[in-house]
């Protein structure tokens, strides 16, 4: 038996810490990993408090950003041996048949199961993953830092593969939530002339984050006008990427007065809630609206190799729990005491 925390039914706080079973390899391509260090995303809390905008299969073990060591391979398995350290995608299931499976896009496959939301997640001391999906950790990179690449790669997916960026744009990231902040670290590699971040009152030790992390200066939200203050910048047309990782209306509507007529919204964060606005500035302005969403092999690799290079570094808005104080490392998150909480399940 080993630890894991559940999300055992619907309803806020429907979340514990259960005895299950220790997963074993089913089939000759599978992979079972120990795992070392696993992160709480901000969809995790979204399950915890049951306000999530996507199906959940109940009970699952919760979590989806994690690293380890292997400790079991299937028959067949040729890239991975006992002992590795390595990272897993989070596709716990794909069809491989369907037309985004045979050109790579697997991560928009119809039939994509997740860990932590349709298959047991990472939050527990061992869990049974795919040879496929799985990538070795330079040995410079520490299984924290390494359970930290499934969220880089979502920031780089947005950054560098779905926005058009170019050194000297002015990039304005709308929520200095884990996403965002790595968001402002993959925006910094393209040298943008000025780069913005956007929070709350409450989200002050999380701004002071995103400066460390290259944001040349910080908007409080609730302490002035948001859209007026940024325009002063430049020619006053606006900026040329917005990166909305907040997902709600209210910063979709400000991202579309924002950004600059040519310009692009790239929208990272979910939001469940009908957006109540007209979406006709957008077309005046010729501007795009792009969805960005996930993240497939090319981009870990790519993330990886930034990691062991230093350019990309989330440790700095990260916390450490052992897997018994799961509870407070949730709620501490959801404070915005601190951007990310990662849970250590072998401690």
């Amino acid at each position: 038996m080993m630890k894991a925390v559940v999300n055992y039914a619907g309803g806020a706080g429907s979340v514990e810490l259960r005895e299950v079973e220790v997963p074993a390899v089913r089939g000759p391509k599978e992979i079972v990993i120990q795992v070392m260090a696993a992160g709480v995303c901000g969809s995790d809390l979204h399950m915890y408090h049951d306000s999530q905008g996507f199906p959940v299969r109940r009970p699952v073990t919760l979590g989806h950003e994690y690293s380890g060591v292997v400790v079991e391979v299937g028959s067949e398995v040729t890239l991975f041996q006992k002992g590795d350290r390595v990272v897993s995608e989070t596709p716990a299931y794909i069809c491989e048949t369907c037309v985004y499976c045979r050109t790579g896009q697997y991560n928009l496959c119809p039939s994509r199961r997740g860990y932590g939301v349709l298959e047991d997640g990472a939050m527990a001391q061992f869990l049974r993953t795919r040879e496929a999906i799985c990538h070795r950790i330079p040995d410079n990179v520490s299984f924290e830092a390494a359970a930290m690449t499934e969220p880089a790669c979502v920031a780089y997916n947005a950054v560098a593969f779905h926005s058009h960026i170019r050194p000297g744009d002015d990039v304005v990231v709308f929520g200095p939530g884990p996403i965002g902040l790595m968001a402002v670290q993959a925006a910094k590699l393209f040298s943008p002339g000025r780069l913005t971040i956007v929070g709350t009152a409450k989200d002050r030790n999380r701004l002071e984050v995103a400066k460390r992390f290259g944001a040349d200066r910080a908007v409080v939200a609730d302490e002035c006008d948001v859209v007026a203050d940024i325009l002063k910048y430049g020619d006053g047309m606006g900026p040329d990427l917005v990166l909305d990782a907040v997902g709600i209306s209210v910063t979709l509507r400000q991202s579309i007065e924002l950004v600059r007529p040519g310009g692009q919204i790239t929208k990272i964060g979910w939001g469940p809630a009908p957006v109540g606005f007209s979406l006709d500035p957008l077309i005046q302005k010729a501007a795009r609206l792009q969805g960005s969403f996930s993240h497939n092999w090319p981009m870990w690799e790519k993330v990886l190799l930034l990691m062991s290079k230093g350019e990309l570094d989330p440790l700095p808005m990260t916390k450490l729990y052992p897997i018994d104080d799961w509870k407070k490392a949730f709620d501490e998150m959801d404070s915005l005491a601190h951007a990310k909480s990662i849970l250590l399940p072998q401690t």
